[in-house]
């Protein structure tokens, strides 16, 4: 900002000395991320209120209604976002129109009531639930990469996830999926490996190597909790799935070093502790039977603050290049 004429204005008298000073002070701290934080947070309560309004006013507005309002609306959303997007880029794409991150994301939540909407009325994919899911994977897999959106990316792996028959919301994960299924662990360790590989040629073949994070976070997620599960239930062999665990933590472990990410050093110890600590305790219950129980708490005390310790060490060792 040019303050030449405010130093003319104060030359002439027109202005005072604190009067300048206050006007050439640096600008306040920007509300960018407040502003965007607002703008998802309108999206989500669009969302939440339309489905409200359908659902206490069903009997009187109509199905054909409601469904052709989504799909008008959700067209409306797509047409914008191709009308302003210079077209798909394999890096990260720069765009000028500050909504449209906004009305794809809402264009892509529409996408979902809709197809869901007409499943559940009038199952137009009958008994294949499946393609419910497998459809809007597809299209929002193919929307988050042309138009370069990590928050559709994140639903284009949820839907992929829930295609494969596993809950990934982070809130539901543990509580909605049947890990005591041993077909659901095999399924999720199956995912968790095929997400972490794409974050892998994300990074090594340039395509949107900016969605490799999101990626990974999914897939070290989903592949920790399903090697836990496995070694909890799958008795028989549960040593052999504590070296994969402890192959996993290796690879993870060398890799948060390496990329300077205290995020995934953090998660990686974590789990690595649940696993050893499940192992520990399963051996030494089996030795010595339940009057352990003085040792296992020394155990826990005592690994806690070695966890602790460690967390520390590395936390000053790499938060000055953290880069999550």
């Amino acid at each position: 900002m040019s303050f030449t004429i405010f130093n003319k204005l104060f030359a002439s008298g027109h202005i005072s000395a604190d009067e300048l000073q206050h006007i050439q002070a640096p600008y306040p701290k920007s509300v960018h991320w407040e502003l965007r934080t607002l703008l998802y947070l309108g999206i989500v309560l669009t969302t939440t209120g339309a489905g409200i309004l359908v659902y206490e006013n069903i009997d009187t507005i109509g199905h054909t209604v409601i469904i052709s309002a989504i799909a008008l609306a959700c067209a409306a959303c797509f047409a914008y976002c191709f009308k302003t997007s210079a077209g798909f880029v394999r890096g990260k794409a720069t765009t000028t129109h500050v909504l449209q991150d906004y009305i794809l994301l809402l264009g892509c939540l529409l996408l979902l009531s809709f197809i869901g909407y007409i499943q559940y009325q009038y199952t137009v994919f009958g008994s294949r639930l499946g393609m419910a899911s497998f459809i809007p994977m597809v299209l929002l897999f193919a929307s988050a990469y042309y138009f370069d959106h990590l928050g559709v990316l994140s639903l284009a792996i949820t839907n992929l996830a829930a295609w494969a028959g596993i809950v990934a919301s982070p809130l539901n994960i543990l509580s909605d999926n049947d890990f005591n299924n041993v077909y659901l662990i095999y399924t999720a360790i199956l995912l968790g490996v095929i997400l972490i590989a794409m974050a892998v040629l994300s990074t090594k073949k340039q395509l949107k190597a900016h969605f490799a994070f999101t990626y990974k976070n999914f897939g070290a997620h989903i592949l920790f909790i399903a090697l836990l599960a496995a070694i909890i239930q799958i008795e028989q062999i549960y040593l052999l799935w504590f070296l994969v665990l402890l192959g996993v933590v290796f690879y993870f472990f060398t890799t948060a070093v390496a990329e300077q990410s205290f995020y995934f050093f953090v998660i990686t110890v974590l789990y690595a502790y649940f696993g050893i600590s499940y192992v520990i305790m399963d051996f030494l219950i089996a030795v010595s039977g339940y009057a352990i129980a003085y040792f296992i708490m020394i155990y826990f005390i005592a690994s806690g603050i070695a966890l602790i310790r460690l967390f520390m060490y590395y936390n000053k060792k790499l938060k000055q290049h953290d880069s999550l």
